[in-house]
């Protein structure tokens, strides 16, 4: 997704490439060292230094573990460390009973293996010394994010309010808190309850089950409350008697809900935007120093309550509907929409490009579809919210066609032996019925498409003058296409010659053999005869692991 790009890109890196093998450990140097280490504790920068030795140890004096699995070549590990480190010192002065450790996963491949470790960095949490089954990390990557999640499982999840006083000053004591109100603090309800608190440790949560309580708060029935200083106060989730509270359904409408009804994109915002996973974006692009174009916002903000959206589960409900038919028995829910408003001229500015726009163009309406990227343009003069909101309810509807972003075509596009495609001209090259084109999709920025970049390259000049074969490249940050979405970089298609517009996608290795092989064999490649060896191999004591002592593929590509 291009905003949750443009923010990966701007403190993550590169998220969709990944780093580079750097050779593994043999299984000689993996004895020598641990023969060289003890189960003594040792510290780096306030984390623990973890290896087969001293795990045990510190899972049996540390009641609250958690432990990052890295590689020293990984990148998005060495970006991770200083705010890994400041967290531990953090908890430390704090006096916390949380503590951090780390293991260099590709030298103790024992550990790597025994918590299936396939990517760096993991983080798993370790509780009560309990070895077989660790609890996966799942907050923010940044200091704070880990402190308060460590925090979160340190203390209780949610705060006891015992009587109006302690309630009225909890709700007031920041922004957005949340109360539970449970007549029966055992319930299954409050079970849920204290799992979702558990979890989202941005928010704060209290409850309560005092009489006194509920009739302070006009409550009969058990309920969730949302309380924020803004829009309308305080958003109410009745729990339903029959059907209890669902987890997810719970989060989702918290996190929804914790929005303002208009987000402003800013520094401090971003994560949110994100996190609350609304399928789709509505964007005003402002230029907030002009005080007309600031004055666009009221229309705005008047359409934003209508695609607010609601978070529902049936939890199994059917009914029979015609011809005996099993149905849903609840209504489906109206589109979720996020209403956001970006100043061209202030954080915003940077994410432009990736919507084909310059600060001269606001203001400018856009709808996005978070899940394919897709952005519509509203072209209309009018910034009406009933305009607004005709605009989105046809989007939704199927009746808007996608604004696609292209280049413009480079003059000598077909000069070079990899011809280099836009969005303009991508349908008359790729579904050319005579050749089978092979295409790159790539990204600036991706290490992985710098590092296949040679081998592109002699496929194309090894195929230069083939009279039905085509090498091409598109960078897919600068062109859109209707009908084919690129979800991580590099992605390689094949389109072969005739008609039907057919399109292959190829997903074997990265090298230019590989690549002819499958280009010679009509965009398939051919099956190799089976190894037979005479005698069953069988793996010694000392024989290494294949894996993870080798950097495992990233989740990007």
């Amino acid at each position: 997704l291009v905003w949750l790009l443009v923010l990966s890109l701007a403190w993550l890196g590169p998220v969709l490439g990944g780093e580079e093998k750097d050779g593994g450990v043999t299984a000689e140097d993996e004895q020598e060292e641990d023969e060289a280490l003890s189960d003594e504790l040792e510290e780096e920068d306030g984390v623990l230094v973890l290896h087969e030795r001293n795990f045990e140890r510190a899972l049996s004096e540390h009641r609250l573990l958690l432990v990052e699995f890295y590689a020293p070549w990984c990148g998005h590990c060495q970006r991770l460390a200083p705010a890994f480190a400041q967290a531990a010192t953090t908890l430390r002065n704090e006096s916390s009973p949380a503590w951090l450790g780390k293991v260099d996963a590709t030298a103790q491949t024992a550990l790597a293996s025994e918590f299936g470790i396939t990517s760096y960095p993991t983080l798993k949490l370790f509780r009560d010394g309990n070895r077989t089954h660790p609890l996966a990390y799942t907050g923010r990557m940044d200091a704070e994010g880990i402190v308060r999640w460590m925090q979160r499982r340190a203390g209780p999840s949610a705060t006891l309010l015992q009587d109006t006083a302690a309630a009225a000053a909890f709700i007031s004591s920041k922004d957005l808190v949340v109360v539970g109100f449970f007549k029966d603090l055992e319930s299954e309800a409050a079970k849920v309850f204290y799992e979702v608190a558990s979890e989202e440790v941005d928010l704060q949560f209290g409850v309560a089950q005092a009489a006194e309580l509920f009739q302070a708060y006009g409550l009969s029935a058990d309920t969730v409350c949302l309380f924020k200083k803004f829009d309308e106060g305080r958003k109410d989730f009745p729990v339903d008697p029959a059907q209890g509270l669902d987890a997810a359904v719970l989060t989702q409408l918290l996190r929804v809900h914790s929005l303002r009804l208009v987000m402003e994109f800013t520094s401090e915002t971003s994560s949110q935007i994100f996190s609350a996973k609304i399928p789709h974006h509505m964007i005003l692009f402002l230029n907030m120093s002009s005080p007309a174009q600031l004055a666009l916002q009221d229309g705005f903000r008047a359409a934003a309550g209508t695609f607010r959206g609601e978070v529902r589960s049936c939890h199994g409900r059917e009914v029979r509907g015609g011809h005996g038919a099993l149905q849903p028995q609840c209504p489906p829910s109206p589109a979720q929409v996020l209403f956001v408003v970006v100043d061209v001229n202030g954080y915003g500015a940077d994410v432009l490009p990736f919507f084909g726009m310059t600060a001269a163009d606001a203001p400018t309406l856009c709808l996005v579809k978070m899940e394919n990227n897709r952005k519509y343009r509203m072209d209309q003069d009018s910034f009406s919210d009933a305009a607004i909101r005709g605009f989105i309810q046809e989007v939704l509807d199927g009746k808007v066609k996608p604004h696609l972003m292209s280049a413009e075509p480079p003059e000598d596009w077909d000069a070079r032996p990899v011809k280099v495609l836009v969005g303009k001209t991508f349908e008359q090259v790729a579904f050319d019925e005579t050749k089978n084109v092979f295409v790159k999709f790539y990204a600036p920025w991706c290490s992985h498409c710098q590092a296949m970049a040679a081998a592109w390259e002699e496929l194309g000049e090894r195929y230069k003058d083939h009279e039905n074969i085509v090498i091409a490249e598109l960078d897919s940050t600068a062109n859109e296409l209707e009908n084919i979405t690129i979800n991580g970089f590099p992605t390689l298609h094949y389109f072969p010659a005739g008609p039907g517009r057919k399109m292959v996608e190829y997903k074997s290795a990265r090298d230019v053999e590989t690549f002819s092989k499958f280009l010679e064999n009509g965009g398939v490649l051919p099956e190799e005869p089976p190894v037979v060896s005479e005698a069953p191999l069988s793996r010694g004591p000392g024989a290494p692991s294949p894996s993870p002592g080798q950097p495992p593929a990233s989740a990007g590509q």
